[in-house]
């Protein structure tokens, strides 16, 4: 279900509109004065007055400075004509001011623009960088600035950042003190690796290096190490300590040299089947099953990458014994004798496994039964309602009363209604089912919404408007777009309001990729929390939930929407509560591959 949410940017932010007010202000009050004084011959230097404005608009707007500028000269140069001519050496001065007035601007915009270019890129790289950055002041170590990084890094905001001295960053006296030791030299400073607290109070390893960007300014790189460092510090653990902490593990625990085991606790000894002191010294990938091999390989190859990650896969395994086994596979890298390493847990999931086989195969059985006993309960049904159809399409001529009629009226529904069951019983296996073929052909979009309308009898049991061009036409599978604008019509027409009324409508465009076919109804309307349900199959079509009884739409909206899927569209929903629901059919213009069908 798509929901498409249009935003609506301010072209103006509040502060737009003051700076514009100011300079409106500054540029008509210069200008009144400049008309006062020229007027009155007040003064020389009233046309110094409109450089305020000027200069206040090409500092924040480069080329509407220029404009303004432009037009200032145009205004200046008016003035000056009325009020001095025929004095030509005003006119010229005044040519020239107007001029100034736009090299000004010229030269103001041009160099602010150079300014927050270079202001902007170093700010890029100061937000952006992937290690933190921190600007503090060398004699009070106030720290000036900070970006996210550093603030990620410590659980910090970086206002909170700004309040604080870099001395207060670190975790101990004794950290504080080596980095006043290493200030003090009066060198700028490479690799120095300390311990920060976040605002837990946790310690946090980093990697510092600082220089001077100006006699009071110190800008310090900092560097996240504390993984690595613990990871070292794990390494420097004994063989004995990695037995002491996995020998009690349920899991399975190998620690490898690429994929030569090195040391393996007792429980995949237990899954292996081979003793402790034959895993040791035995590659990993020899009990890999051979189908699996390969794929096994190239997941060991990441584990010499030059900087590994966590990974997993799963694979099946031949124990001693010959019995295949499923194990999901955890890496993490680790440092061994100060060799790069790999300790792997191994979960076994074989019984899991088995289980998920079994449940599939049961899921499967079930939806075979399903179909089997539909088809063999319609056979049954169609030449009773054959005769039924029959007996009260001619009531006269087979002598039916009108209370017989009436009868038969009551048993040609209630067969309907078995029909419908049947029906959706075999509906609940394509909504489980996983391949289903479509037949396309090319037909008239508003032919076949008619006889959708005119086989479920919908014009009787509302207003039906349709707008559609007749001689749109759709490339798709007619059938399963019959029951998809079936489903939906039947389910607006069951839901709306008296007088209800639906409309049909064509919302294409040449444009779109899509043919969009809206039904609208006038409704009950859609909870946020029901549209998440409505297109869920209830109960996996038990048999309390095959009609709408409960006043859900049952499983008819589920497979329309697996039928609009499988031809590579989707169904999206507009719906406001107490006016009405409107459901669009997406379906593609081009017709699809097998390949390329997908659900959405």
């Amino acid at each position: 279900m798509e929901r498409q949410i249009t935003l609506r940017e301010h072209r103006f932010s509040h502060t737009d509109i003051v700076r514009f007010t100011v300079i409106a202000s500054f540029t008509l009050s210069s200008i009144l004065i400049t008309a006062i004084a020229l007027s009155r011959n007040i003064g020389t230097l009233y046309s110094q007055l409109l450089y305020f404005p000027i200069l206040y608009a090409a500092y924040f707007y480069p080329r509407r400075g220029i404009i303004l500028a432009g037009l200032c000269g145009i205004v200046y140069e008016c003035l000056v004509y009325f009020s001095l001519f025929p004095d030509m050496f005003a006119l010229l001065s005044a040519t020239g001011q107007a001029v100034l007035f736009i090299c000004v601007a010229l030269a103001v915009a041009y160099f602010t623009n150079k300014i927050r270019i270079s202001e902007a890129r170093y700010r890029s790289i100061f937000e952006n960088s992937l290690m933190g950055v921190i600007l503090f002041d060398k004699n009070s170590f106030t720290i000036q600035l900070a970006n996210q990084q550093v603030a990620e890094m410590l659980g910090h905001t970086t206002e909170e950042l700004g309040q604080m001295t870099f001395s207060d960053l670190f975790f101990s006296r004794d950290f504080q003190r080596q980095f006043f030791e290493r200030v003090g030299s009066g060198e700028d400073i490479r690799n120095f690796e300390t311990c920060f607290a976040t605002k837990t109070k946790e310690p946090h390893w980093v990697n510092l290096s600082w220089s001077r960007i100006d006699d009071t300014v110190v800008s310090c790189a900092v560097i996240d190490i504390n993984a690595e460092k613990l990871a070292r510090q794990v390494a420097a653990d004994s063989l004995t300590q990695y037995r002491q902490v996995t020998e009690n593990s349920p899991t399975g625990m190998v620690i490898t040299e690429h994929t030569r085991i090195q040391f393996a606790n007792p429980a995949f000894s237990s899954f292996s089947g081979y003793e402790p002191a034959e895993c040791t010294g035995r590659d990993l990938a020899d009990s890999v099953l051979d189908q699996d091999r390969e794929r096994f390989m190239t997941f060991a190859g990441r584990w010499n990458a030059a900087t590994p990650v966590p990974d997993r896969a799963e694979f099946r395994f031949a124990t001693k014994s010959g019995e295949i086994r499923r194990a999901v596979l955890y890496f993490t890298p680790i440092t061994r004798n100060n060799k790069p390493a790999g300790l792997i847990n191994i979960i076994d999931n074989t019984e899991w496994e088995e289980y998920r086989e079994q449940v599939e195969q049961t899921k499967e059985r079930r939806r075979e039964m399903m179909r089997a006993v539909a088809h063999e309960l319609r056979t049954p049904l169609q030449p009773i309602m054959g005769y039924l159809n029959l007996l009260l399409h001619d009531p006269h001529s087979f002598g039916v009363t009108d209370e017989t009629r009436q009868i038969l009226d009551r048993c040609t529904k209630s067969v309907d209604q078995e029909r419908q069951i049947i029906n959706q019983m075999l509906e609940v296996s394509v909504v489980e089912g996983e391949v289903i073929s479509l037949d396309y052909s090319v037909f008239s979009v508003l032919g076949m919404v008619n006889a959708v309308i005119a086989s479920g009898g919908y014009a009787i049991k509302a207003e039906i408007v349709i707008d559609i061009p007749p001689n749109l036409t759709f490339e798709a599978d007619r059938q399963k777009l019959s029951y998809v604008i079936n489903a939906l019509v039947a389910n607006g027409v069951t839901y709306s309001k008296p007088p209800k009324k639906i409309w049909i409508t064509y919302r294409g465009s040449s444009a779109l990729p899509f043919h969009r076919l809206a039904i609208q109804d006038n409704g009950i309307g859609i909870t946020e929390a029901q549209l998440d349900k409505i297109f869920k199959p209830e109960n996996d079509g038990s048999a309390g939930s095959l009609g709408h009884s409960t006043g859900e739409p049952g499983l008819s909206l589920a497979i329309g929407k697996k039928y609009v899927q499988i031809h590579g569209g989707y169904i999206s929903v507009d719906s406001i509560l107490n006016i009405g629901s409107t459901f669009t059919i997406h379906i593609p213009k081009k017709r699809l591959d097998q390949g390329d069908r997908h659900e959405t």
